[in-house]
């Protein structure tokens, strides 16, 4: 990861994404004096990486910047000293991106079997979902909620569309922590696990978010995700204040 960051223009187009994720390969050339293979090699890079993930839709293909590697340095080397003033700017970048699609791309050390029961058990989920369990029986048609006991009344809740286990997730969520978060109404969650090796790739997409939806209902998946693998490679839970947000005193 640290070598794909060493080249400005690869920072140069995380910076494009950042600005407006979902782009096609003809959006991004057209911002850069290079050659359509110059910058396919530098995606390329960055695919490699984990920073980049892309996506189909008809003939195109959409690039997405994946912020989780970049979440895991954060909370092994930065989240002691400096979490408020990376806080503060993360709540920035969310008001400011307007986007109708996140996808966040991760690789665990663990079975498809482990990781599907880590999303699905209400107990396992509240050690890296910010202390909130989620509970469902995970049927198709289902009703899921997310809850904490110290919170005033539901986080969240939605309906179960596709289960096919340990491979393929998808429901819907609508957040009901505050009133802002409320009036966007329910969004898409997927959750797709591919076993890679001795390991897992999971890549979760949350989509058909309204335009302008506050960043505080899909902003918190890379410090999930962190969490998800930290549980599941060392057994430890997060420390960050983020992930600690409804845990127990």
């Amino acid at each position: 990861m640290f070598r794909a960051l060493a080249d400005p223009t690869r920072r140069e187009l995380l910076d494009e994404l950042f600005r407006a994720d979902g782009q096609p390969l003809t959006a991004l050339e057209e911002r850069f004096p290079m050659t359509r293979f110059g910058v396919m090699k530098h995606l390329k890079v960055l695919e490699q990486a984990g920073l980049v993930v892309t996506r189909k839709r008809g003939r195109q293909k959409l690039h997405f910047l994946n912020p989780v590697p970049i979440r895991l340095v954060h909370d092994r080397w930065v989240s002691k000293y400096a979490e408020p003033w990376a806080a503060a700017l993360s709540d920035l970048k969310q008001e400011l991106e307007q986007t109708m699609e996140k996808i966040f791309e991760i690789y665990i050390r663990t079975t498809p079997e482990r990781l599907w029961q880590a999303i699905t058990d209400p107990e396992i989920r509240r050690t890296y979902n910010f202390g909130a369990s989620v509970r469902s029986d995970w049927q198709p048609g289902s009703r899921l909620e997310m809850s904490h006991p110290r919170a005033p009344g539901l986080l969240a809740d939605g309906e179960v569309l596709e289960v096919d286990p340990p491979h393929r997730l998808v429901h819907t969520m609508t957040a009901l922590w505050s009133d802002e978060v409320r009036s966007a109404g329910a969004s898409r969650v997927t959750w797709e696990i591919e076993p890679v090796g001795d390991s897992c790739r999971l890549v979760l997409t949350h989509d058909e978010l309204p335009e302008g939806a506050s960043g505080e209902i899909y902003g918190g998946w890379p410090m999930i995700l962190s969490g998800l693998k930290t549980w599941l490679e060392t057994g430890e839970t997060l420390t960050t204040p983020g992930s600690l947000m409804y845990q127990q005193a």
